[in-house]
């Protein structure tokens, strides 16, 4: 895999209208796996946060991330360390989509937020494509649970915290099966609930897939 020399192609864009799904996932270092699919456990305590809102129609992901207990520099082949990977859970898979690293560096909570349109690059290189080549945001819309959220530092190169993604309501539509959510019941209510409350509704669906498992 080759991480230098390829240039950004998705676009940095203002919050959507419209929301045709969701998704949460709490990462944590006990679900990182290794390229070879082989688990190796991230830093000892830290926890993310990922919140993303899509609008498929548009191929725009907007994220909130949150890293909390992660110390060190980032590190990855790629073109940033934060990641969402194609890769179902106890599987590798590869990037999809690079996010800008949460910042500031250092060992207190780190946060990223913002949107972004594809198409999207890694910076990864396999058979001669980057990774993010021919991804749509429909993909990952069809099969939320097929893709998992990770950040890697230079201590934890496989990953200092990992979570699948999980669905979650836009504007109390359930979303990520066809649903979509307008601007009158979108903004407004999401920012009404709060990141917080939507970052719980991951939490809740994690405790309950934990608890069948």
């Amino acid at each position: 895999m080759l991480g230098a020399g390829i240039a950004s192609a998705e676009t940095p864009v203002t919050e959507p209208a419209t929301f045709t799904s969701a998704f949460t996932a709490m990462a944590t270092p006990d679900q990182v796996l290794n390229a070879d699919g082989v688990p190796t456990p991230g830093q000892p305590g830290a926890t993310g946060s990922f919140t993303f809102r899509i609008n498929s129609d548009q191929d725009i992901i907007c994220y909130d991330i949150s890293l909390n207990g992660v110390s060190g520099d980032y590190m990855s082949p790629a073109k940033t360390a934060t990641h969402i990977h194609q890769a179902a859970i106890g599987a590798a898979g590869p990037p999809r989509i690079a996010f800008p690293n949460p910042t500031p560096v250092g060992d207190g909570p780190r946060t990223s937020n913002g949107c972004l349109q594809g198409p999207f690059t890694t910076g990864v290189v396999t058979n001669g494509a980057d990774t993010g080549t021919g991804f749509s945001l429909a993909a990952l819309e069809a099969n939320g649970a097929g893709f998992a959220a990770d950040s890697h530092t230079t201590q934890f190169v496989a990953g200092a915290v990992r979570g699948q993604l999980t669905p979650i309501p836009v504007g109390g539509i359930a979303t990520g099966g066809g649903g979509s959510a307008t601007e009158s019941n979108s903004g407004p209510a999401v920012a009404a609930v709060g990141i917080a409350a939507l970052l719980g509704a991951g939490l809740i669906a994690r405790r309950r897939t934990m608890a069948q498992s």
